[in-house]
């Protein structure tokens, strides 16, 4: 890598920032700390403003050094798939981000890796699971799996499924504290809810056509289905989760169904979000069509 140009600084940035050190980079570049110290000094200078803030213990980023990574991050990318589609003619290959929802990622794309790779073994797969909403645009990802109806941006989405929600305890649980019969019922329960912003504070519910909804409450709170489901099937209390997450665990009775009566029938539809246009790299466009395929089939 020729340190000395723009986009070997960019790289030794986006370096540091994965592997959270100096030193991290360093070893990854085979370079010493201090080495890596004098690139991104050389790289401020050049700009006119701090990019990090370096103590003993950690690095951060100040608000240019976010900016600078995403947009690393994008050249980075995009220089790597014009080398790539040159010496392959387009053809689909390279390193491809993905990232997906924890439990969605781990029971459903997961599964799915090993028959894509074995149809493209020229492209790495770089799967990331976690409930996180990733940057695309910043260069994050190239693929992303989202939930929900999707805000506007200049991102393109592509339909690969969809999932009801179902509310869920252990027979344990209910065992100990009953079994809710109406929805006001579970204003004497305790509710796992979903900690993130984006999720709805309320639990929807139908009685004779008409809907509403009833905010719940709970002593837990998480950041992933799958984290709310395991709790439910430990007995923690009455989670409203993606069916998809807890099929298993209804099946073999880990998990009994609630209120199925009063279920809206609301379905969260799933999709692959990535940057479209003509410009899209091969790998891209060779995974999202695999995924609608494997819905389809």
């Amino acid at each position: 890598m020729d340190i000395g140009g723009r986009s070997g600084e960019m790289e030794v940035f986006t370096l540091v920032a994965e592997h959270g050190s100096l030193s991290g980079a360093a070893r990854a570049l085979g370079l010493t700390p201090s080495s890596i110290s004098r690139i991104i000094t050389r790289t401020e200078q050049r700009i006119g403003t701090r990019l990090l803030l370096r103590t003993t213990r950690a690095i951060t980023f100040t608000a240019e050094g976010e900016a600078y990574l995403r947009g690393a991050r994008r050249i980075l990318a995009d220089m790597a798939e014009v080398e790539d589609a040159i010496a392959d003619q387009g053809a689909p290959r390279g390193r491809l981000r993905v990232s997906a929802a924890l439990a969605h990622g781990r029971m459903t794309i997961v599964p799915l890796i090993a028959a894509f790779s074995a149809r493209y073994p020229a492209i790495v797969v770089d799967l990331m699971l976690g409930d996180e909403v990733v940057d695309i645009l910043g260069g994050e990802a190239d693929v992303a799996i989202r939930f929900g109806e999707l805000p506007d941006s200049p991102l393109t989405a592509r339909h690969i499924g969809s999932t009801g929600q179902v509310i869920v305890a252990s027979p344990d649980y209910l065992a100990r504290h009953g079994t809710p019969v109406m929805p006001h019922d579970l204003f004497q329960h305790n509710c796992l809810r979903f900690n993130f912003r984006r999720a709805a504070p309320d639990w929807p519910f139908r009685v004779d056509g008409r809907e509403f909804s009833l905010k719940v409450a709970g002593t837990i709170e998480g950041n992933s289905g799958e984290v709310l489901a395991q709790l439910a099937k430990l007995g923690a209390g009455i989670a409203r989760v993606g069916a998809f997450s807890v099929a298993q665990d209804l099946e073999c009775g880990n998990l009994v169904p609630l209120l199925e009566a009063y279920n809206p029938g609301d379905v969260e539809p799933i999709h692959a979000v990535f940057v479209g246009g003509t410009a899209m790299p091969a790998r891209v466009r060779a995974f999202v069509d695999f995924l609608v395929e494997r819905h389809e089939g």
